[in-house]
């Protein structure tokens, strides 16, 4: 869910802080597994809202050089580890529009299709029913069919 391998690790070591202390009130509702993928999602969530947060208020002061009031314009910076270097390129646009969908949605294609998590289990992760779970699978695949067409039509016509 998160692309920056440093906030990986850091929202790794929180998990494990959040789970150790919460050990004792683990209720047994769900699985172990379960119940931890729920602490890291709603983890990772918690980073992407607060980097939100952070980027509207930078990101006027980001478009500009201080020094020389000129336009930066720079590409997101794409790090994920275990994708071959021929495939970067394409990861890269898959992530980027990933990142764009609303985090309920991409969170949901991230446990279904990078996790390999089944409906159920993502369903239980979320609090969410299996139906809730199948629609937002299908508006993420619907979003990223629309981000992913717009930039390989782009890419051909160049």
């Amino acid at each position: 869910m998160v692309q920056d391998h440093g906030l990986a690790e850091d929202i790794t070591q929180e998990v494990f802080i959040t789970v150790y202390k919460s050990l004792l009130s683990f209720n047994e509702r769900s699985s172990m597994s379960t119940w931890i993928y729920r602490i890291t999602v709603n983890k990772c969530l918690d980073h992407l809202r607060a980097g939100n947060r952070k980027k509207r208020f930078g990101i006027i002061s980001s478009l500009f050089q201080k020094d020389t009031g000129e336009e930066v314009i720079t590409k997101p910076h794409f790090e994920h580890p275990g994708i071959l270097l021929e495939q970067k390129e394409n990861a890269h646009y898959l992530f980027e529009a990933i990142e764009t969908l609303p985090d309920t949605q991409k969170t949901v294609f991230v446990l279904a299709h990078v996790e390999e998590l089944p409906q159920k289990d993502i369903a239980e992760i979320m609090n969410l029913s299996v139906k809730a779970v199948e629609s937002l699978l299908q508006r993420a695949k619907i979003n990223l069919r629309k981000k992913l067409g717009a930039i390989y039509t782009k890419e051909n016509r160049n």
